[in-house]
């Protein structure tokens, strides 16, 4: 494990290397660079784990490398911590990261930027590596900040149209001010606690900090509002969506498998100061749960496939919150991991249609692609299972457990709102499938994929969506789980049974209304409540209108209002001061010796006065 620190180095090479030598590096030489120092990474983070795992339970590692700064006693560290949880999201990082890699590989080929492109998405991984093994919140918040970075030149990566780098521009200025409110629960936390060490700060907060006390309710809430700018949660939910501009790998890496993660990670990691603010705590799952219906029903009334995956990320995401708020740590965290598997596997499938129908990603000029693309299909049908939590699939295991224990905790709320949610995502997924790859085709000449890069990630994580709710990770040592009555037990299979009944009911809706008889979708759709329904949801709720005639109308009005800009005129007073007395002491240089010698006399006489008086 002394090794630890090339998990993060390996990207980060490659990213300096492609950064500074794109233009004199081939394309093949970019995918083995770029492909090659993630593969580097999971392959380590695979002999690491395998040495993490033969320590005794619920042992952690910490690797110093050295001190980061020493300023009046405060000295963060630049070190590494390897527990449970870091152990977890580096699997997920690298590994997943790995094959979305290698996918890009064949995805990106022919294009102009081929290793600048690599070269973001190796710094997207080094930056979210930081992230998640900084033992301290500093260190924490500088990979925060570089997945924010990374993600703002992926989304943007295609510049020269103007839409993708407003988009981009979205997701970097909603993102960073998710990012000043945890900048600022970080100044609270070091100036209550004195450190941001991460587990100094955990151990501290319950002896200084009484449960629901202002100074642990401030800071839990000022964290929240930075995980809910990273994982696209209400209010700051708007930026995601756009997101879909950037490549389909990049949705696949940073919208899907890591990136929105960062704020579930955040909130388990500092789960002991959410549960010193219960009111924070409850925000949490009320945030989750709202945002999962939201962005349920505007799923539903989606017509671009990315969009529609867009909005159910941000529905699952909305799953883990609610989990976190219930006190459903462990199940939140594994969510996040099965939600990787079949959603990243989702969204490269979902590039394969794309490439295949020559770019068009309008699922209503589909059609068919089930026979003309069966391996895609498959895939694409597997990790929709998954994300529908279909029995047995990986996604059962995790959201079964998230909607059990707010259950048996005694969230009834928030697990009706995960019910409903349920039945909405099994709804809007379906309907995509039967519209894009069942029924007549529009498409006129569909490209078949092939090739290793393009297959081998795809069965991978078709398997890994599968299956890979059977993987138990434990995560005992670093979250909590509260017990849970006799009572409580007793109603589990009854709640699961429910809850996969509810998935299948809204399969068969799906089958019923955007198969079986499209006429009567289309009739409900255009009815007088259908159609204010729909293109209210269609629109994301108003919530882009709301906000753009806010804040960014009332900012345009101050700019006009202030179009001489106050400020500057009032800084330009000094340099035209500094002028002013210039043009006067010119005045005083005659050329006359009569008047220096009177100049130099006077100035003497004052000198004196002075010293005499003073």
């Amino acid at each position: 494990m002394n090794l630890l620190f090339l998990v993060f180095t390996f990207p980060l090479l490659g990213f300096l290397t492609l950064a500074l030598g794109r233009t004199r590096i081939s394309e093949n030489a970019a995918a083995v660079i770029g492909v090659g120092t993630v593969g580097a990474s999971a392959l380590l983070t695979a002999i690491i784990g395998w040495q993490f795992y033969q320590l005794p339970a619920g042992e952690s590692y910490t690797q110093l490398l050295w001190t980061w700064m020493s300023v009046d006693g405060f000295a963060p560290n630049f070190a590494l911590r390897l527990d449970q949880l870091s152990m977890l999201m580096m699997c997920v990082i690298t590994g997943v990261g790995f094959f979305i890699h290698l996918f890009a590989s064949w995805y990106m080929r022919g294009d102009e930027a081929y290793p600048r492109f690599f070269a973001y998405m190796n710094l997207f991984v080094a930056a979210m590596l930081f992230l998640v093994l900084g033992d301290n919140l500093l260190f924490l918040y500088f990979g925060w900040e570089g997945v924010g970075l990374a993600s703002y030149l992926l989304i943007g990566f295609w510049y020269k149209d103007a839409a993708n780098g407003a988009a981009a521009r979205k997701a970097f200025v909603v993102t960073r001010i998710g990012d000043t409110f945890m900048a600022i629960g970080l100044f609270i936390i070091f100036h209550g606690l004195g450190t941001l060490d991460i587990q100094q700060a955990m151990t501290l907060a319950p002896q200084k900090w009484a449960e629901g006390g202002m100074m642990a309710t401030a800071a839990a809430l000022l964290l929240l509002g930075g995980a809910v700018g990273k994982s696209a949660q209400l209010p700051l939910q708007t930026w995601l969506p756009d997101a879909m501009a950037g490549p389909t790998p990049v949705s696949a890496l940073i919208h899907a498998a890591t990136m929105v993660t960062a704020g579930v990670y955040l909130i388990a990691r500092t789960h002991v100061l959410f549960e010193l603010a219960p009111f924070a705590l409850d925000m949490v799952g009320w945030i989750g749960g709202i945002t999962l219906l939201l962005a349920g029903f505007t799923a539903l009334t989606q017509t671009d496939i990315k969009k529609i995956l867009a909005y159910s990320t941000m529905s699952q995401i909305g799953y883990m919150f609610l989990a976190l708020g219930a006190g459903a740590y462990q199940p939140a965290v594994f969510h996040l991991m099965t939600h990787a598997f079949f959603k990243a596997l989702l969204f490269l499938s979902a590039g394969s249609v794309i490439l295949a129908c020559h770019h068009e990603q309008d699922i209503f000029r589909m059609g068919g692609l089930r026979k003309q693309i069966p391996f895609t299909f498959w895939v694409f049908l597997i990790g929709s299972l998954g994300l529908v939590a279909f029995p047995l699939t990986s996604g059962f295991f995790s959201k079964d457990a998230i909607l059990f224990q707010a259950w048996a905790y005694g969230h009834h709320e928030l697990y009706w709102m995960g019910l409903a949610g349920a039945f909405m995502t099994a709804l809007y997924t379906f309907r995509l499938i039967f519209i894009a790859f069942f029924g007549d085709s529009h498409a006129h000449e569909v490209h078949k994929p092939h090739g290793v890069d393009h297959s081998l990630p795809l069965a991978v994580l078709a398997v890994a969506a599968l299956f890979g709710g059977w993987i138990h990770i434990p995560l005992d040592a670093v979250l909590p789980q509260a017990a849970i009555s006799e009572q409580a037990e007793h109603a589990e299979h009854g709640l699961a049974l429910t809850s996969m009944l509810v998935s299948l009911a809204g399969i068969f809706f799906a089958w019923f209304f955007f198969l079986k008889n499209r006429a009567a979708a289309a009739a409900i759709r255009d009815s007088a409540i259908g159609t204010l329904l729909f293109r209210w949801w269609r629109e994301a709720f108003g919530f882009d209108w709301l906000y753009d005639k806010l804040f960014v109308q009332t900012y345009l009005l101050l700019v006009r209002i202030n179009r001489r800009d106050i400020a500057d005129q009032a800084i330009g007073l000094i340099p035209r001061l500094t002028m002013m007395l210039n043009t006067q002491f010119t005045h005083t240089q005659t050329g006359q010796l009569r008047w220096y010698a009177g100049a130099m006399a006077a100035g003497a006489v004052v000198v004196v006065a002075a010293v005499i008086l003073l």
